[in-house]
């Protein structure tokens, strides 16, 4: 078993405790047993971040688009040399197979490489003016010291996407990592510093969630805040930061629809939503959830689907014959189970799957249930694990009327050989992103981000820049 050693704050260019020296729990998923700690900030240790992050961003503003794209892909470098042992760090503490959580780092790379080429870019307009010898200017000037908050499905891909935006237009940082996986962001801020970031651009911490974001989203220092995780809290985070005129990008639940409409090649659309709906064990922001299938092809994808399902090996996340592992907590389980428990009260038909496998660890077999009732809690609300949901449908506009029906609206599949067909469900479907035919999500270059209440702002593609900068107006004429 490769090793695992304890995580601390890095604040002020300083690898160290917490002041007050207390620590949290660091739990292998797949053993439940203690594999290190994390060091718990309060609010000496964030006090010690804010001034870092202000003195930091003086600093960081100041160094060129262009000195800063040097530094960034060196860390792009950097991190990428580092995959191996940064994917053993993090299937140690969040469970998902060896292979995947590679996979994660070197994406994380690319995002570090594509911010860096793209802060580059982040061009201001002159304006024809009315008048002869008057210019006008827009440019571009970062917002300030950020605040950023990570979940612990995806601990480098959430947490790259802020800092290499943040880094790139010229901002600081304070980020903000899950407790529960905090040895590989660490390993992520870690190699921005040893490329060259300036110590005090970037601050690390860990701790209580709510104590943290209270802190810090209304202090004077801290001019924008960036969110990703659920909805509920996601609100509350919002409002705090209207309440105090912050700028803000919130990332948040969803519930995904996959439309699979009569003329579809079913057996790559089966093949390819298993694969989507068990990556990570479905605790994906964007995984498939509610499966709508037209009723001329609803028996035939089940039986593929649940084929796949059936043949999805789940075991050791070290295992290179894993295709899917543990749940990252005991929480995803027991929401599993009572999922599970409920289906059975709204008429849903277990095809596979179903319950826990073991007594240690907290593993759950790839599950499909099928004519689940619209009043399920699992229809309702994003089971965030294996957990996929088949029902059929009539016409394209009751799919259409199913996949809008929810207040979330961050991702969205359909399968469908005809053009016009893809070219109306893309048009009606309430969504921030939607794939056809193919899973197209969470490349550098493209938006990631959602309407609705799966948030507003996006973490990808140029768009993603846009909230870290603010457009300065200079009207100048000649004397």
């Amino acid at each position: 078993m490769p090793t695992y050693q304890d995580t601390q704050l890095f604040i002020n260019g300083v690898w160290g405790p917490a002041a007050a020296g207390r620590t949290l729990p660091v739990v292998n998923p797949a053993t439940h047993a203690q594999i290190g700690t994390v060091a718990y900030a309060e609010k000496a240790d964030l006090d010690r971040a804010l001034d870092a992050a202000d003195k930091g961003f003086k600093v960081w503003r100041k160094v060129s688009a262009y000195e800063r794209s040097k530094i960034m892909r060196k860390a792009a470098d950097l991190f990428r040399s580092r995959a191996d042992r940064i994917a053993e760090l993090m299937t140690l503490e969040q469970g998902k197979p060896v292979g995947e959580a590679k996979l994660e780092v070197m994406a994380g790379a690319d995002i570090i490489e594509w911010f860096a080429e793209e802060g580059r870019r982040a061009y201001g307009r002159v304006i024809p003016a009315r008048a002869e010898g008057v210019y006008q200017l827009v440019v571009k000037e970062p917002v300030g010291p950020v605040a950023a908050f990570t979940p612990w499905n995806f601990p480098i891909n959430q947490a790259v996407r802020k800092l290499s935006a943040a880094l790139s237009t010229g901002c600081s940082i304070i980020l903000k990592a899950p407790e529960e996986t905090p040895a590989s962001p660490a390993e992520l801020v870690r190699a921005f510093i040893d490329a060259g970031v300036p110590a005090n651009v970037i601050s690390l911490v860990y701790g209580s969630p709510s104590e943290i974001s209270s802190y810090l989203i209304p202090h004077p220092v801290i001019r924008k805040i960036t969110f990703t995780g659920s909805t509920p809290v996601g609100k509350l985070l919002a409002a705090m930061a209207g309440q105090h005129m912050k700028r803000a990008t919130m990332e948040l639940g969803g519930h995904a629809p996959v439309i699979i409409f009569d003329d579809a090649d079913i057996d790559i659309a089966a093949k390819t939503m298993s694969f989507m709906k068990y990556r990570n064990a479905g605790q994906v922001c964007v995984s498939p959830t509610r499966f709508l299938v037209q009723e001329g092809v609803y028996k035939q994808f089940v039986e593929k689907f649940v084929e796949g399902a059936k043949s999805m090996k789940v075991g050791d996340g070290f295992d290179k014959d894993t295709k899917m592992a543990t749940l990252a907590n005991p929480r995803r389980q027991a929401a599993m189970i009572a999922n599970m428990e409920d289906a059975k009260k709204h008429g849903g038909k277990l095809q596979t799957g179903g319950y826990p496998i073991g007594e240690k660890g907290n593993f759950f077999e790839p599950t499909v249930v099928t004519e689940l009732e619209n009043s399920a809690a699992a229809m309702n609300t994003e089971p965030f694990g294996p957990l996929a949901i088949i029902n059929p449908f009539k016409t394209f506009d009751d799919a259409v009327t199913e996949a809008n029906r929810l207040p979330y609206g961050l991702a969205a599949y359909a399968w469908t050989r005809s053009a016009k067909t893809a070219n109306n469900i893309a048009a009606q479907v309430e969504t921030g992103m939607m794939t056809i035919n193919h899973l197209g999500f969470a490349l550098p270059e493209v938006p990631f981000g959602g309407v609705k209440d799966s948030g507003y702002g996006s973490e990808g593609g140029t768009e993603a820049l846009e909230p870290y900068l603010v457009g300065k107006f200079i009207t100048q004429a000649g004397l």
